[in-house]
């Protein structure tokens, strides 16, 4: 079992910064693909950038150059930096850990952006 917890959402201007980070329990850690997904009222799920055990990364194509996707495997956390913010990152952001046993995911965290 994994648990994921989120934190570092918040509200913010369009064109500042956010730090989501996202806290994972449990031994495997450092063999899961990790990710961000997000929901924004309304609209499906969608991912937002994923990151290997081995430290690729991959982006949707509305964040590239904006947002970056880190892990730090000792304490077993993924990081999501994100820049110019715009009024349509506005969402639940989810964190999500992909293990050959399952798929988990945390609570979210809010994510709004105003204009």
């Amino acid at each position: 079992q994994v648990q994921l917890v989120e934190s570092g959402g918040g509200l913010v201007q369009a064109g500042g910064s956010l730090r989501l980070s996202c806290a994972a329990s449990g031994s495997r850690f450092s063999i899961a693909t990790m990710g961000w997904y997000r929901q924004a009222p309304g609209k499906q799920r969608e991912l937002v950038a994923t990151i290997s055990p081995g430290g690729n990364t991959n982006y949707v194509d509305s964040v590239k150059g904006r947002f970056t996707i880190s892990r730090d495997n000792a304490k077993n956390t993924v990081s999501l930096q994100m820049n110019s913010l715009k009024p349509e990152d506005t969402a639940v952001y989810y964190c999500n850990a992909a293990l050959p046993y399952g798929i988990y995911w945390g609570q979210g965290t809010q994510v709004t952006v105003s204009s």
